[in-house]
């Protein structure tokens, strides 16, 4: 089992910056890739960005490419995503997830449902 807690969301007005944080404790997370999702209400949950297990493969949705970054801590068993220029279309909420990859460069997958853990969320509201 791995658990998920993510951290960091709050209210922010637009152009502004946040960065969330997700800790993991349980099985080895430098085992895992892991990933950031969103969804707002009433719409599906969607891919935002991935990470390696070593940190060096990194993707990120088209949609926020440039302005979020994802990174991670093995050492702190923590992933990151910061986020820039933020704007009101990204307001979500944010969860971290967590997937199996056979190999320290395996960054994970864009479809939800292919992931094995997943956090309780942290909402992200973009005022503007």
């Amino acid at each position: 089992q791995v658990q998920l807690v993510e951290s960091g969301g709050g209210l922010v007005q637009a152009g502004g910056s946040l960065r969330l944080s997700c800790a993991a404790s349980g099985r080895t997370f430098n085992s895992y890739a892991m990933g950031w999702f969103r969804q707002a209400p009433g719409k599906e949950r969607d891919f935002v960005a991935t990470v390696s297990w070593s940190g060096s493969n990194t993707y990120a949705a088209d949609s926020v490419k440039g302005r979020f970054t994802i990174s991670r801590d093995n050492a702190k068993n923590t992933v990151y995503l910061q986020m820039n220029s933020l704007k009101p279309e990204d307001t979500a909420t944010y969860y971290c997830a967590a997937k199996w990859g056979p190999s320290p460069y395996y960054s994970g997958s864009y479809y939800p449902n292919e992931y094995d853990y997943w956090g309780q969320g942290t909402q992200v509201t973009v005022s503007s």
